[in-house]
């Protein structure tokens, strides 16, 4: 375990990073706002403080981030860290995907003294869970799994001017923590695509671990949450409203009319639920066993499907 000394971002390529008070890192991108964030394998980049010090006591004059280097952390030689090893710190997590990295170019450091440390010392990680980091919290190894954290969005217009009883978003939460699930989010929404876009996005960013929607999935012209999930999703998981169809088809036939789809964004998986909580109790009670194992594949904690 050691301290964040320094948090580092640069705003455009080619200028040097600078030190920040903290950051947010967003899931499957990097530092929000930093240049060399993105869809990548080198999201975030991580570099000693004590090799930093010696490169110093060398007569270097650097200030923090002239190497590039986003998280400046004591007590770690990040050389010496397997591809594959996660770190953590507070909620937020990495994993390391590169070691070093050959300088084509030779930056302003080499240029000034003949040597730069990021090439054979600094490594770079991916975000796995997304949250703030402030200069002075401590990063170690991580040795548990990613938090499984779960968010609930109801889609009502009554139910967001307050003039109708969440039933369907209280028997999902009380569901979810029965499995094991932390509902770290519950929010209604009026059902307009954009603001179902947004608040799914926006979990999708943190990491968390599963979406669930309650309502919007018929026929009513207003009845968007659909279209809001696909316009997010990266991947289709549509083995999932197939089995909550074909069980609600032995309640009822009208089941066939549910429009509901689920997907993957980053790290989360996104369900539609029906809108009444008789239905949620018994679509999410039908799919939810099976979800756990999808999502530690989907994040890496777990192998592949397979019958013994």
């Amino acid at each position: 375990m050691g301290e964040i000394k320094a948090i580092c971002i640069s705003e455009k390529r080619g200028t040097q990073k600078h030190a920040v008070e903290e950051a947010v890192f967003v899931t499957e991108h990097g530092i929000k706002d930093d240049a060399h964030a993105g869809d990548w394998h080198r999201q975030v980049s991580f570099l000693g403080w004590e090799e930093i010090e010696e490169f110093r006591h060398r007569g270097a004059q650097v200030e923090l981030g002239a190497f590039g280097e986003n998280v400046v952390a004591e007590g770690f030689c990040f050389k010496e860290l397997p591809v594959g090893t996660r770190l953590r710190c507070g909620s937020v997590f990495f994993e390391i995907t590169q070691i070093g990295k050959k300088c084509h170019s030779h930056c302003a450091i080499h240029q000034q003294v003949g040597d730069c440390i990021m090439p054979r010392e600094g490594v770079f990680a991916r975000v796995l869970h997304g949250g703030t980091i402030r200069k002075g919290d401590m990063l170690e190894i991580a040795e548990d799994n990613l938090p499984l954290e779960a968010a609930i969005i109801t889609a009502s217009d009554k139910g967001s001017r307050g003039e109708r009883e969440d039933k369907s978003g209280d028997r999902a939460e009380a569901m979810l923590k029965e499995a094991g699930y932390e509902v770290v989010h519950r929010t209604i929404v009026p059902d307009e695509k954009t603001e179902l876009v947004q608040k799914m996005k926006e979990f999708a960013d943190e990491g968390i671990a599963l979406v669930v929607t309650t309502g919007g999935t018929g026929f009513s012209v207003r009845d968007v949450t659909p279209e809001a999930t696909l316009e997010v999703c990266e991947r289709l998981a549509p083995g999932i409203p197939e089995a909550m169809r074909a069980l609600s088809m032995k309640v009822t036939p009208r089941a066939m009319l549910s429009r509901a789809v689920a997907g993957i964004r980053k790290r989360t998986l996104i369900v539609n639920l029906p809108g009444s909580a008789k239905a949620v109790e018994e679509c999410l009670g039908f799919v939810l066993p099976e979800l756990r194992h999808g999502i530690d594949i989907l994040r890496g904690e777990a192998g592949e499907c397979g019958r013994k």
